[in-house]
Parts: structure tokens; sequence; C-alpha cells
């Protein structure tokens, strides 16, 4: 299922992931980790990897940040240091979006970019691929487009793409895109069926992403039309505004399409997820065959240590329900699994008290 020759994926990789402490630090951050089960590879690499067949590695970019750049290459060995965009200063996702599309521009004046997040997970990447196939095709006709989850739940943590007519097999008009509901709201968008997830994937022809940003986002337009005549990138990001590519032009421009994913698709949001996803024994609990669970429920158990330090100590739980214990070279996180959201304000403390070894 190869793509046309003109197609390049740019992936989001500047993230901190900071609710996957103690796992995640400033340079180990969550698209680095492992996270997905049964999976050895990190997130970043298993993105790469899901584009394989469809868009080739010679045309694939990681958009990450400079103080992420040489972790990313270890990541990475294959993709040249050229394909790393290392962005200087951060300036959310439009401005990080506006370079990639002038660095194809530069390489291909009819180029299609692939936009995709470097942390989310795909159970069927044979149907993953294909929504994807779908989604490159509508792109090709002059309309930006997006890839929207099909919902499973009434998610108030995500923000939603309201659908209206069909376009075609698969494809259909977006009318509207909408900010995260409440739990009232949300129901209602999954009841009606009209309503998909927006994942941040994002499909389009560099030209028509670059005409979108002038005419919504004429700061940043002009300097991305500079960029292009000079080549300073640290001066572009200097100048750029900091804003999403959803607030700054999706939520805009007109005449968008959406192509519905129905791909056992995960943000990883948390360590919740994490114990979602995984294959677990007959009392819901996730952990190491080295742990030890007595008279416990659903508890999620997981050893990221990195050293090679001997056998792993034995966990033991007992009588607990719903726990999330964590455990890394220097850090230990236990708390309820229901509060996996809050563990950033661990991070918060931590930098409160000034411990940047431990972020």
């Amino acid at each position: 299922m190869s793509s046309p020759s003109n197609v390049y994926a740019v992936i989001l990789a500047g993230g901190s992931g900071t609710r996957f402490w103690p796992a995640s630090r400033r340079l180990r951050p969550k698209q680095l980790l492992p996270l997905a089960p049964g999976d050895p590879r990190s997130l970043l690499e298993a993105t790469v990897a899901r584009l394989e067949g469809l868009i080739p590695e010679e045309r694939v970019f990681i958009a990450t940040g400079t103080h992420l750049a040489e972790a990313t290459g270890r990541a990475l060995p294959r993709l040249p240091s050229a394909q790393i965009l290392a962005e200087p200063v951060a300036r959310n996702t439009a401005p990080c979006i506006a370079w990639a599309t002038e660095v194809v521009l530069a390489r291909d004046p009819d180029g299609i970019v692939v936009v995709l997040p470097s942390d989310q997970h795909a159970l069927d990447v044979a149907e993953f691929r294909r929504t994807l196939a779908r989604a490159i095709a509508e792109a090709q006709s002059g309309r930006i487009t997006v890839v929207g989850i099909v919902p499973t739940r009434p998610e108030t943590g995500y923000g939603y793409v309201k659908a209206g007519a069909a376009r075609g097999p698969g494809v259909l008009a977006v009318d509207a895109f909408v900010e995260k509901p409440n739990l009232e709201v949300a129901t209602g968008y999954v009841q009606s069926g009209n309503y998909f997830w927006n994942a941040g994937m994002f499909i389009f022809r560099a030209g028509d992403m670059r005409a979108a940003i002038a005419a919504h986002l004429p700061e940043l337009g002009t300097a991305a039309a500079e960029l292009a005549q000079d080549g300073d990138v640290p001066g572009f990001f200097a100048r750029a505004p900091s804003i999403s590519i959803d607030h700054g032009v999706m939520e805009k421009v007109r005449d968008i399409s959406v192509v519905p994913g129905d791909f056992g698709w995960s943000d990883l949001g948390s360590w919740e997820s994490v114990w979602e996803l995984t294959a677990k024994d007959a009392h819901g609990n996730v952990a190491p065959e080295s742990a030890i669970v007595v008279d416990g429920e659903r508890n999620l158990v997981v050893d990221l240590r990195t050293r090679a330090s001997g056998p792993p100590p034995v966990i033991a739980l007992v009588g607990t329900t719903d726990l999330c214990l964590v455990y890394t070279d220097d850090g230990v996180l236990v708390l309820p699994r229901a509060r996996s959201q809050d563990v950033r304000e661990v991070t918060a403390l931590l930098a409160a008290r000034g411990r940047s070894d431990l972020l």
C-alpha cells in the first residue's frame, strides 16, 4: 500500500510527557519510552514503523526540540540528521508545521504532508494505513484533511470533530472543531454518531497549508515566507507567534474533510492508558512475573529500570485495588490509577524543590 512519491510524513516529537514520571524525563520524554503494551520499541520508533509500505523513511521528518535532537537520532539511527527538524525554541504546533511545510515545499512544490503525533498507539496497523491512504487521496483533491477517531466512550479529555455530509467512501465534510466537552455533552456526541475524536493527525498539500497559514495567521505566514528566502530557522522561531495549528488554522478554514479511523487508537496519555491496553490476569492485574499480588485486583505494576544491576526487586502487593506502582532506577511512583492525570503535580513539586536531576 504505497502512497504517491510526493507524500511526506512530519512526526511531532517535541512533547515532555510529564504524566509518565518517573519514566519520562526532560531528555527522555514519553515518545522515547517503550510504553505500548508488548512492544519493546519507543513510541517514536513504532510511529515511524507504522508508516512502512506507505511512506518510506527517506520522506519522513521528525520535528523536535534542539535538546532532544541527539536522543531522537539515537532512537532512529537510520534516519539522516537532516531529517530531524530541531526547533531552537518551543512555539506550539503552528510554527512547527509551518517550518516543516516550507522544508517539504523546498524539496517538492507538489508535496503532500502527513502530520502525526509521535506518542500514540494503533492496535490495528493495517487499518491505520488504509485510513491514512484515504486521507492522502482526499488531500490530493485540495482539501486539508484530518483523521477523526471513532469514539468508544464519552471522553471529556479530547477535542472533537463534528462531521457533516459525505464526500465519498470513508470521507466526510467537517462542520466544526469542538473544544473538550463536559460529560453530558460528550455523551450526546457519542450517541449522535457524527462526532469524532481529534487525534492531531493532519494531511494536506503543502501549498494549501502555506496558503491557509498566510490567510489566517498572517504574522506566521510572513515569517514563513522570509524563512523560505533566507533559511534562518532561529530567526523564524524568534518571529513566529506561539499558537496551535488547531486554533490558528484548522478552526478557521472552511472546507476541511475528515476520514473516520477505527484502528484501536490510544493517545497513551497516562499510566491508566497503559493498564487499559495491556493484557491482564484473571483479577485484572498487570504486573511483571517478579511481582507478587495477594488479594489484589486491577493493579498496574511497571518495571522500567534501565541498569543491569542484578535481579529485579520483588514487589509485593497485598489487598490493593486499582493501584498504580511504577519504579525506575531513581524513582518510585505509587498512586490510585484513577488519579493518573495528577502525576504532573509530582513534577511541579520536584521543580519547586530544585530537583532538576529528577526532571
